[in-house]
C-alpha cells in the first residue's frame, strides 16, 4: 500500500497493484461493484485516489492501513444515510474496516444514489443553460 502513496498512480490498476493482496481483492470487488451499477462511468485517479465520473464525480475510494475509505458523504436519502451511519467517519465520509466484511450491497446502493444525483444535477445545469 505504501507504493500506492509513494508516487501518484496513473490508473486504478496501478493503485490497486500497490496495495496488499488482501486489500487488492477488496478494491477489485469495489471497482466491479461500481462498474455493475455504472458501466459507462469513466475510471480515473483524482486526489491520488481511484474515482469514477459520469456526468460528474460519482465517488472516490481509497485504501488505508485499517480501512477502505469512500467519498463523498452520502446525502439526500434518509434510509441510506441511516444504513451507512455505522460506517461514517470524519465529515461523513465512509470507513469500511478491513477487520469486518465489506458491505458490497450497501456500496451498490450508494453508487445508485450518486448516479441518480449526478445525473439530476447535470440535467438541471443543462436546462439552466437553455
Amino acid at each position: 500500500m505504501a507504493a500506492a502513496r509513494a508516487k501518484t498512480p496513473a490508473t486504478i490498476d496501478a493503485y490497486i497493484a500497490g496495495c496488499t493482496p488482501k486489500t487488492q481483492s477488496i478494491l477489485h470487488r469495489i471497482r466491479n461493484t461500481v462498474r455493475d451499477v455504472a458501466p459507462e462511468a469513466e475510471e480515473l485517479i483524482s486526489y491520488r485516489m481511484p474515482a469514477f465520473r459520469q456526468g460528474g464525480m460519482l465517488l472516490y475510494f481509497a485504501a488505508f492501513k485499517n480501512h477502505i475509505g469512500m467519498f463523498p458523504p452520502v446525502r439526500g436519502d434518509a434510509r441510506l444515510m441511516k444504513a451507512v451511519a455505522p460506517y461514517a467517519g470524519e465529515k461523513g465520509n465512509l470507513r469500511f474496516s478491513l477487520d469486518r466484511p465489506i458491505p458490497y450491497d450497501l456500496i451498490k446502493r450508494i453508487v445508485k444514489l450518486r448516479l441518480k444525483q449526478v445525473t439530476a444535477k447535470a440535467e438541471a445545469e443543462a436546462e439552466a443553460r437553455r
